[in-house]
């Protein structure tokens, strides 16, 4: 087992959202071989979005089971159920509207108008979780994770420099005073990030280099919160080449 990190450069946006696509296809296909059941951690965000929607343009999509596919999601806005701005709206329209999923297979977020509150959003997702445990865990095994990576280097919503980085008691909490809008969110914690068996990290543009180079050169996860996040398994990081324009060329793979 292997569980370094790749750093894996296309030259632009439309090809690393086809590549991240293609690949996600073949490994969903893999795992759908060997096990019954395939547990994967969406992301939102504009690569989020272009790579479900590759996902969706691509005829192979049809040779995969999905009803054995169950989603989940890294973190949530706290705002309404259906509102744009919710990472799981621009997942089901980028992709899952059109997968005819079962609803047992979606686990979206408490939504701000669930009748919840934000804490209570927090337990309500931790439960989920917990329903959905690998033994001896508090929450499935994730076979792939997808997450973006802020300017900043945050990842879900854990941003650097705020206590949510270094919780490790709880699978999920509750974000307040976020740095970016909306204030209130949703996310789920490093550890349970960290125990994914494939940590798939999708950036795009000039404005992510810097986080992607401190996060390799070792920075403090309090800093850099990306730092701290590495996959059981894989840990990947699929950048345009704008993206990796501070990563030192040793570190870039030549395939997966």
């Amino acid at each position: 087992m292997t569980n370094e990190r790749r750093v894996l450069v296309h030259p632009d946006k439309s090809t690393l959202a086809g590549a991240v696509a293609a690949r996600f296809i073949t490994k969903t296909l893999d795992l759908l071989d060997a096990q019954p059941v395939v547990h994967i951690v969406l992301t939102g965000g504009s690569m989020g979005s272009a790579v479900l929607e590759a996902v969706a343009s691509s005829p192979a999509r049809m040779s995969i089971d999905w009803s054995r596919v169950h989603f989940w999601w890294g973190d949530e806005r706290w705002v309404p159920a259906g509102h744009a701005d919710r990472n799981d709206r621009q997942s089901h329209d980028a992709l899952l509207d059109d997968l005819e999923l079962p609803a047992s297979n979606l686990h979206p977020f408490p939504a701000s108008d669930s009748g919840l509150s934000l804490d209570e959003g927090a337990a309500a997702y931790a439960a989920e979780l917990a329903e959905h445990a690998a033994d001896g865990l508090a929450h499935p095994v994730f076979d792939i994770t997808f997450l973006g990576v802020g300017p900043d280097g945050h990842i879900a919503s854990l941003f650097p420099h705020r206590s949510g980085i270094s919780v490790t008691d709880q699978t999920v909490i509750a974000v307040r005073e976020s740095p970016k809008p909306p204030p209130e969110r949703l996310s789920l914690t490093r550890p349970v990030i960290n125990s994914s068996q494939r940590v798939w990290m999708v950036l795009a543009g000039a404005d992510k280099a810097s986080a992607l180079g401190l996060a390799l050169a070792g920075a403090s996860r309090d800093e850099v919160p990306v730092a701290g996040i590495k996959g059981r398994r894989r840990t990947v990081f699929f950048v345009d080449r704008d993206a990796a324009a501070e990563v030192p060329e040793a570190l870039i793979a030549r395939d997966y």
